[in-house]
């Protein structure tokens, strides 16, 4: 479990593939790395990953078929920045909204409107997610906890602040890129639930 506050960003230091699975070594600052052991759950870009090796500055992980075509972990490549956040411990501070480490989709970058104060950015998810948009809902975009602005369809807005842009990968964002998203998993149960109710009754 995670709450959705990035706790620091890494680099990729080396990726490999390795039969059925890819590993990925992230290099980070030493303090984030304190206390760890060996399986260990860290967020990747929101992606729950187990810990299978570490030293002072660095982790590895190994990354199964599935997680690499469902996340953006697969198109990662050595030098690029990820955020990470180590999992939840009892009495920790819930900052942001309960959060699994489960990816839902990847989601488009649209459009990037950038202001004085805040950068808007527009991302569009597959057709069948629409029904978990909510304005002012909560979700997910690469491990962030983050607020939904607009929505349109299958597309919503955020409104992202320096503080959030300067302690995140989404500082470097352009229209194109994929982000992974992990819908609230509150709405989506009375979405699904509403959904059964109304079914029985027709």
């Amino acid at each position: 479990m995670f709450t959705g506050i990035v706790q620091t960003q890494a680099t990729i230091f080396s990726v490999s593939d390795q039969g059925s699975f890819r590993h990925l070594v992230v290099k980070t600052e030493p303090q984030f790395l304190q206390n760890l052991a060996i399986g260990a759950s860290i967020a990747i870009n929101g992606c729950c990953l187990t810990v299978v090796e570490f030293s002072d500055t660095q982790a590895h992980f190994d990354v199964i078929d599935e997680t690499l075509r469902l996340t953006n972990l697969g198109l990662l490549g050595e030098g690029d920045k990820v955020n990470l956040e180590r999992s939840l411990k009892v009495g920790d501070e819930i900052g942001g909204h309960a959060v699994s480490g489960h990816i839902h989709c990847q989601g488009k970058v649209t459009k990037i409107d950038t202001s004085e104060n805040n950068v808007a950015m527009w991302i569009e998810l597959p057709e069948q997610y629409a029904p978990y948009l909510f304005a002012k809902g909560f979700i997910a975009v690469n491990g962030a906890s983050l607020t939904v602005g607009q929505v349109e369809d299958n597309c919503f807005s955020l409104h992202l602040i320096p503080e959030t842009l300067r302690l995140t990968n989404l500082e470097s964002t352009q229209v194109g890129d994929s982000l992974n998203i992990e819908l609230d998993q509150q709405t989506i149960t009375i979405v699904e639930t509403v959904e059964r109710v109304l079914a029985k009754r027709q």
